[in-house]
């Protein structure tokens, strides 16, 4: 089945499920339950006003939506008249909001009044001042005089006859995705139609997945996890979605047992959070099949419990925005260790390397940067020639920034970030090789190992730990508790015990923030 749908746009995609399966359960928010057929009508009547408004193929749509079903019908109405969305984070700011209005040309935006004590109307409204190509602003579950309203186009759309618009799925960007900007200005990846229904359709066949799976989006919708490998996977399979406005763990539990959730989605913050919580065993979570782990460095720990305790097949995955999300991913017949330590192997169709500084290709077992080129790539930055030209070569392989190294059986283990890489007195320190570690200490919850500047060293290591409930250890405890696992070097020059860590909306951990915010508490203590 799957082979059939991989040349497919976007739309296309959705038309053949809808086609198979109109009457079935796409989705449900907790607001509305729509079948397929609910959900293409009511795309292609959004899409049909929005061409009458004078949006056309090639313009750029912003919508800043939490995990709403208007999010997902906003997605394919932009997908039908070969427009392109630029999904935003509900968490950005006036200066992020206006940055990437003006870097992407959004020509519409969708918004809601306000979520997560942030007010979009504000902010759309102000940057519609000052970002000239803004053009039109429509209103999601509220009403503003003078604004077009979500459901009004839908209602004016269903007296219009739909036409779509011819899409060539490898040219045709379907998204712009911003990066997260921790290393300067946000940059919009170029996803095209292809990247975006090869990755679903791939994910899809690789996970097992039929039409009787039920999937938990509880990850961002604005975040390529949302939108490829949650969205797109669940149409491939005409299967069925439960979106999470918010996530909380316990209400997780409750929806897993409650819809009988086949599939669970994540990053290890999640995962983590959920087997912690001290009402875990009421659960009945028997439904779970499998789910990818994602986005962050997963904790071996964690892989075995989730398999365990959850009775969920995971499948460990990695990729980027830049890659549509899964790139490479462990499979069923992997073992508890391969599961744990590396992020399986490269997806049917794509390749993965390691390299040098030099970007020269290394021996199985060396530490180099990953490199990946096939169907997830992106076409590149937007408006952003010098940087596309600095991580995708000539012949379509995206440097990661990752370090990692292969295997000679083709698995791929994650080292770290090159950025994140700690130079101590010469010796390099991978984070990951020592959160992983802690990670296995009973007391410990979530932690995150950056370095700080040093006159003398030039770096040390600092570990930030925060405990689970109701944990007694003290920062010598967890000292001790290293010490003997590891090369004296690699021992953390500090540890520290915090009740929070600064977390993306996607659940990783803001190394960078929290690194800035360390510097300066214990300014007058570094050397």
């Amino acid at each position: 089945m799957y082979s059939k749908l991989r040349h497919l746009n976007v739309s296309q995609l959705m038309q053949a499920a809808c086609k198979q399966e109109p009457q079935k359960e796409f989705l449900y928010d907790h607001y509305r339950r729509m079948t397929y057929q609910e959900a293409w009508d009511e795309s292609a009547a959004l899409a049909a006003s929005l061409k009458q408004l004078g949006i056309q193929k090639g313009d750029k749509v912003a919508v800043c939506l939490p995990n709403w079903h208007e999010f997902v019908i906003t997605y394919l109405a932009i997908a039908h008249i070969g427009a392109i969305i630029v999904p935003f984070n509900t968490r950005y700011r006036q200066e992020e909001v206006e940055y990437i209005l003006r870097n992407s040309e959004a020509k519409a935006a969708f918004f809601t009044k306000e979520f997560g004590g942030v007010s979009h109307l504000e902010q759309f409204i102000q940057a519609k001042k000052q970002v000239p190509a803004l053009d039109m602003l429509i209103t999601v579950r509220f009403h503003q005089e003078g604004l077009p309203r979500y459901d009004e186009l839908i209602d004016r759309g269903r007296k219009e006859p739909f036409i779509g618009e011819a899409i060539t799925p490898k040219q045709d960007v379907f998204s712009i995705l911003y990066t997260s900007g921790s290393t300067g200005a946000p940059k919009g990846a170029m996803l095209t139609h292809a990247n975006f229904v090869e990755t679903g359709v791939i994910t899809a066949q690789e996970m097992k997945c039929t039409e009787q799976d039920v999937f938990l989006v509880a990850v961002p919708v604005f975040h390529v996890f949302g939108m490829v490998p949650s969205i797109m996977t669940t149409i491939a399979a005409r299967a069925r979605m439960v979106l999470m406005e918010e996530y909380k763990a316990k209400r997780a539990l409750e929806i897993i047992e409650k819809e009988k959730i086949t599939v669970k989605h994540g990053v290890p913050t999640m995962f983590i959070l959920e087997l912690n919580h001290p009402e875990f065993a009421n659960y009945d979570l028997s439904s779970l099949r499998t789910g990818l782990i994602a986005a962050a460095p997963c904790p071996e720990e964690i892989v075995k419990r989730i398999r365990k305790q959850m009775g969920c097949e995971i499948i460990v995955a990695y990729g980027l925005s830049e890659t549509s999300a899964t790139f490479t991913l462990t499979s069923f017949d992997d073992d508890d260790a391969t599961r744990a330590e590396t992020v399986g192997r490269v997806a049917p169709g794509a390749e993965v390397k390691v390299v040098d500084h030099e970007r020269n290709e290394v021996p199985a077992g060396e530490v180099g940067e990953v490199a990946c080129r096939g169907f997830g790539v992106m076409k590149g930055y937007y408006n952003m020639p010098e940087k596309t030209a600095e991580d995708l070569d000539h012949e379509g392989w995206l440097y990661t920034g990752d370090l990692g190294t292969l295997d000679e059986k083709g698995y791929l283990r994650i080292i770290g970030r090159k950025k994140e890489l700690i130079i101590r007195g010469g010796y390099n320190i991978y984070p990951r090789e020592i959160e992983e570690l802690y990670y296995k200490h009973p007391s410990v919850m979530e932690v995150a190992v950056i370095g700080l500047p040093d006159t003398v060293l030039g770096e040390v290591s600092c570990v930030c730990i925060k405990l689970k409930e109701k944990a007694a250890v003290s920062e010598q405890e967890l000292l001790d508790y290293i010490r003997p696992q590891v090369a004296d070097y690699k021992v953390p020059d500090r540890i520290l015990i915090v009740d929070e860590l600064p977390m993306t909306a996607s659940g990783k951990i803001k190394k960078v923030a929290l690194q800035e915010q360390l510097k300066k508490q214990l300014s007058a203590e570094l050397r």
